[in-house]
């Protein structure tokens, strides 16, 4: 029996040896791992609490666990923290935030909610359109092309920038959140943007074989407006019907109504709560090491390319985009920003800072990769968009922490906000919306340069959710 069991081993040995090639783990090279890392007694303790606990709880920098700070020495007005639940649309719920901060600083005293169903609605439709018009542009490549690829892969998401605010509410304009509330679909994505997603995939193959056997264009853009209808169709049903005229009266501070209730159309309501285009009067920051500041990048195919405009930016060191914050949060101004928030962020407290947890010495080991390092390898990006409302500045006049309003309700955190100490924010901080006014000639004249075109795939330019 035991010559049984050493045949079998040697059997097992040399069907591991056969199964190796170059590059694979060896025989050799197992074992050379394995007589470096033979546990001890105190490393058998550290493997069971690690196994049995969450690994921030054991990670958790107790010297860093005194009570925060919450005083601001430059602080916008508050205003009520909004929900966007299970869904990916951070982004539009910033940007909304910001359009209802304007209104409310222009007027002192009126207050308005928007809707986020409403605005949803074209977008969904617009990344529709964009898929669908994408596998006819690209019909003639084949199906393993990266663009085509990049199509069929994603066809419709929740996520974006605050550019999709901009170009959405000047097409479709806005409504009150009372006059299209969220539906069950708007709060909860996954099931009905997978559905649509499916039938669009199936569209775009369709619309790819119209393409190759040489239908005429007007047919090829017939079949897509049906295509559409459906897709329309099926937003009606999860999202609500965006309406088309509606009455409204706006409510002070205090709750009450000021003056008679009107009609308005959406429209003529962005008109009234905006009072202008959005577009050409911000742009878009961007702090991305791995590329040359002071230059003006685009996105190539963002989600607007047929319906509105691509994603257009300027690559700035922190401290320039720092100092237009300041000047824009001591003016009143709340500002669209996006950062990668899971990183080192404290949820019980709400508080994000590069040394809440330490993770290093609980594995014996580093992780000292730079933020160019971590964007390029895909371990660092935006990932979350959140309203900027205030900054803390020391005796210089250099800031130590900052405060953002997030969208996953009133009593996440502190009340429904994020506090960032400035060293995280310099970490993991990467989009910043200024208005005009508040950007410095030099950056300006940087912006307005012919942009370099980058691709989609980029690992920065994944969609704020």
């Amino acid at each position: 029996m035991r010559r049984n069991f050493l045949f079998i081993g040697f059997c097992l040995a040399m069907t591991a040896t056969a199964q190796t090639k170059n590059g694979g783990i060896s025989e050799k090279m197992l074992s050379d791992i394995q007589k470096e890392n033979q546990l001890q007694a105190s490393d058998k303790a550290l493997m069971n609490a690690i196994a049995g606990n969450a690994i921030d709880n054991l990670a958790k920098n107790h010297e860093n666990d005194k009570a925060l700070d919450t005083y601001f020495s430059i602080e916008t007005k508050r205003q009520s923290i909004t929900d966007q639940k299970s869904s990916g649309r951070c982004w539009m719920f910033s940007g909304m935030n910001v359009l209802r901060s304007d209104f409310n600083l222009r007027t002192d005293s009126l207050v308005v909610e928007f809707s986020q169903a409403y605005l949803f609605f074209w977008d969904q439709l617009e990344k529709a359109n964009l898929m669908l018009q994408g596998c006819i542009d690209t019909a003639k490549k084949p199906i393993d092309d990266q663009r085509v690829q990049f199509f069929f892969h994603s066809p419709i998401g929740d996520g974006g920038t605050f550019c999709g605010v901009a170009d959405l509410t000047e097409k479709y304009g806005l409504v009150p959140a009372e006059v299209m509330p969220e539906s069950y679909s708007s709060d909860n994505t996954s099931k009905a943007r997978s559905l649509i997603a499916s039938k669009l995939r199936e569209y775009g193959l369709r619309l790819r074989t119209m393409v190759q056997n040489g239908k005429k264009a007007s047919d090829i853009e017939s079949a897509k407006t049906r295509m559409l209808g459906q897709i329309y169709h099926m937003l009606q049903y999860t999202i609500g019907e965006p309406p088309q005229k509606f009455t409204y009266a706006f409510k002070n501070e205090k709750g009450r109504t000021v003056g008679e209730a009107k009609e308005y159309t959406p429209q003529s309501f962005y008109q009234e709560v905006v009072g202008q285009n959005l577009n050409g009067t911000f742009i878009m920051v961007m702090n991305d090491p791995r590329r040359e500041y002071y230059k003006t990048y685009e996105v190539e195919y963002d989600r607007h390319t047929y319906d509105g405009h691509n994603w257009k930016y300027v690559n700035l060191p922190m401290d320039d985009i720092e100092a237009m914050a300041i000047d824009a949060l001591r003016a009143g101004h709340k500002l669209y920003s996006s950062y990668d928030v899971g990183k080192m962020l404290d949820r019980k407290r709400g508080y994000a800072d590069t040394e809440n947890f330490d993770y290093g010495s609980l594995f014996g080991t580093t992780f000292g990769m730079n933020k160019a390092e971590r964007i390029a390898t895909f371990d660092s990006g935006s990932t979350h968009a959140m309203t900027l409302t205030a900054v803390d500045l020391d005796s210089n006049g250099k800031a130590t922490k900052w405060k953002v309003e997030n969208s996953w309700g009133a009593t996440w955190g502190q009340h429904g906000c994020l506090i960032m100490t400035d060293r995280w924010l310099r970490e993991y901080m990467f989009r910043l919306v200024v208005p005009n006014e508040f950007v410095p000639a030099k950056v300006m004249q940087a912006y307005q340069t012919q942009p370099v075109m980058v691709m989609p795939e980029d690992p920065l330019f994944q969609m704020d959710e």
